[in-house]
């Protein structure tokens, strides 16, 4: 395997600005995934991809050298990620003659997924897969959600079933965000990052604690001291 970690973290959070520099528990947000990757590869394959002179110092301050910063165009709230991770591929491709087959990714805002759990989901990778990604059995099954349907706003469910308890029904997954391990080849065939042939790399609930707002921050940090 000829892997490329990156690191995606975008200067222009808007739920909660600073997110991926700012401290938890006393740490920077990106150095809890920075610390995770080194527990698992070598540096130099490593990428941190920020539009951001404050998050590349702030990664910088691990001893990772940030290799560039991300274009204007690759920051925006409407650039999607497969254009960031074709950005860093070709970066390393094209400057450092370096060919990745699988590209790793791991975004800053799930401090609490770390080496064991990148190990763990990299034994389920082979060739013959688009992809591995973390999920974590849902919260909300979707048989027992609903949906506001025309003009009367009388409510339906998601999916139909007969089940009566949660317990019953099948178990349902979601991506967690945490980890993505992508088969280079899917990538550059593919216009999109949803694949046929993905399998799945289950965390807990703790583990799975994606940073999004003020509330998902505070969690993570009530965790962490405890």
């Amino acid at each position: 395997m000829k892997p490329l970690v990156i690191i995606p973290a975008r200067g222009g959070s808007k739920r909660l600005p600073g997110k991926n520099i700012k401290p938890l528990k006393g740490k920077p947000l990106i150095h809890y995934t920075i610390e995770a990757a080194r527990e698992v590869f070598d540096d130099s394959v490593i990428c941190v991809s920020t539009d951001d002179e404050s998050i590349k110092k702030v990664a910088e301050q691990t001893g990772i050298r940030v290799p560039f910063l991300r274009p204007e165009s690759l920051a925006t709230d409407a650039a999607d990620s497969r254009s960031v991770l074709l950005h860093a591929y070709n970066f390393y491709k094209q400057a450092r003659s370096y060919v990745a087959d699988t590209i790793v990714l791991l975004q800053p805002t799930s401090p609490l997924r770390n080496g064991t759990h990148i190990n763990e989901c990299l034994k389920l990778y082979d060739e013959e897969v688009d992809q591995v990604l973390s999920v974590k059995e849902t919260d909300s099954n979707p048989y027992f959600l609903l949906f506001e349907e025309g003009e009367d706003g009388y409510l339906k469910k998601v999916l139909s079933g007969d089940f009566t308890r949660k317990q019953d029904c099948p178990t349902v997954y979601e991506i967690n965000g945490a980890i993505y391990i992508i088969n280079t080849k899917s990538l550059l065939s593919s216009d999109t990052l949803v694949f046929s042939r993905t399998k799945k790399y289950v965390m807990n609930k703790e583990s799975s604690i994606d940073i999004d707002d003020e509330f998902d921050f505070n969690l993570a940090e009530f965790i962490l001291r405890r």
